[in-house]
């Protein structure tokens, strides 16, 4: 009999993970409201059920008598993910340890109780809760319970702050924000899978961004091409914070800053695998480890199989922004299709980018050596 795994989530970056199941005959169960996205149409069964209601997918999931849940990329799908599978006695992380990584104040409160290190942060419910506070501009602005760069801000003056703040607390879910110290230096994530407490490396992604005023990605490249002494450091203290999140089971998204002077700062950490493709393709391309697989088998509460199928490699992903990177992917379908292994472009690009859901599509690249994909780099600090 197959196995049934329940999926949160139906979207074209959830999709990879509804398909890995299938390829492993594994029966699925997706639920998402029903908007025509790829996961509807490819699901085995799919519940035109919002993931946000997690009474209802539980009730679901209790008849249908799933043997694990998941999703990947989305911090309101693992809040899901985490609720059920406490309630049905399912392998996941736990509600306490979702809520840490998902929610910005609770976790940089963690991370300072735990010694890791973080900026400076304070959480806001009005604007006016900053009055008569010591600030030191510039600063940083975020949704405390928001992903995907919705509303990040950086700010210079306390005019630009209780704007900033305002629009903040009106997408979080919430109603609050946190104003941050604001960081400086190269930007990376780094992947893990855990199981039962032990965290296993997998990459080391870099990071391109708009740069100021919303920090958009542009684009993430794997390796990211540092030093072996620096990559230990940065593996001690992402493991140690993963520890004092109380990260046990799956995938995890580690946001990290280093400055010129090679100081390690976390910028967050979703218990969740990251979004924009990195976890569901520059993962397996780069390193031959079948990261979706190993989050589906550690879902169904197997230890997952880390074995890689293919020797390292280079991959990129660059997301379009204008013309020019259009303009970029149809020189390299001509020049070098051997590098392009997927893309997405929408048709209607007649929007403003405000975050990382409004971008106008991507393409992804795998190379053997970087320095076959640097000349198609992303575009960094656009702003």
């Amino acid at each position: 009999m197959k196995r049934k795994l329940a999926i949160v989530g139906a979207s074209d970056f959830q999709n990879p993970l509804i398909l890995k199941a299938k390829e492993m005959g594994v029966e699925t169960h997706v639920f998402a409201w029903e908007t025509g996205a790829a996961g509807e149409k490819t699901a085995d069964y799919f519940y035109p059920i919002s993931i946000t209601e997690v009474d209802e997918i539980t009730d679901a999931c209790r008849r249908i008598g799933i043997d694990g849940i998941c999703s990947i990329g989305t911090d309101l799908g693992n809040i899901t993910v985490s609720e059920v599978a406490s309630e049905l006695g399912l392998i996941a992380n736990s509600p306490e340890c979702v809520h840490r990584s998902t929610n910005k104040a609770l976790m940089r409160q963690t991370f300072a109780e735990h010694g890791d290190p973080s900026p400076l942060s304070i959480k806001v419910f009005h604007p006016e809760d900053v009055d008569g506070l010591e600030l030191h501009f510039p600063l940083i602005v975020k949704p405390v319970d928001r992903s995907g760069s919705r509303c990040v801000s950086k700010v210079m003056s306390s005019y630009e702050l209780k704007y900033a703040i305002e629009r903040a607390i009106d997408i979080s879910f919430e109603k609050a924000a946190v104003v941050e110290e604001f960081m400086e230096g190269r930007e990376f994530s780094v992947e893990y899978i855990s199981w039962k407490g032990e965290h296993t490396f997998l990459a080391l992604t870099r990071k391109f961004t708009t740069g100021a005023p919303h920090f958009i990605e542009t684009g993430h490249v794997e390796p990211a091409g540092v030093d072996d002494g620096l990559l230990c450091k940065i593996k001690q203290v992402v493991e140690h914070a993963l520890d004092g999140l109380g990260v046990q089971y799956g995938a995890s998204h580690s946001e990290i800053m280093i400055d010129e002077k090679g100081n390690i700062r976390i910028v967050e950490i979703g218990s969740r695998m990251g979004g924009d493709c990195i976890g569901s393709h520059l993962v397996p391309l780069s390193t031959g480890v079948d990261f979706m697989r190993a989050v589906i088998e550690i879902a169904l509460g197997k230890k997952p199989d880390l074995r890689r199928d293919h020797e390292e490699a280079c991959a990129m992903i660059r997301f379009a922004f204008s013309s020019k990177d259009v303009e970029v992917f149809n020189e390299l379908k001509v020049n070098r299709p051997n590098y392009v292994i997927d893309y997405s472009f929408e048709s209607d690009t007649n929007h403003a980018i405000v975050d990382s859901g409004s971008r106008y599509g991507y393409f992804i690249l795998r190379a053997e050596h970087a320095s076959e994909l640097v000349p198609y780099y992303p575009t960094e600090s656009l702003a």
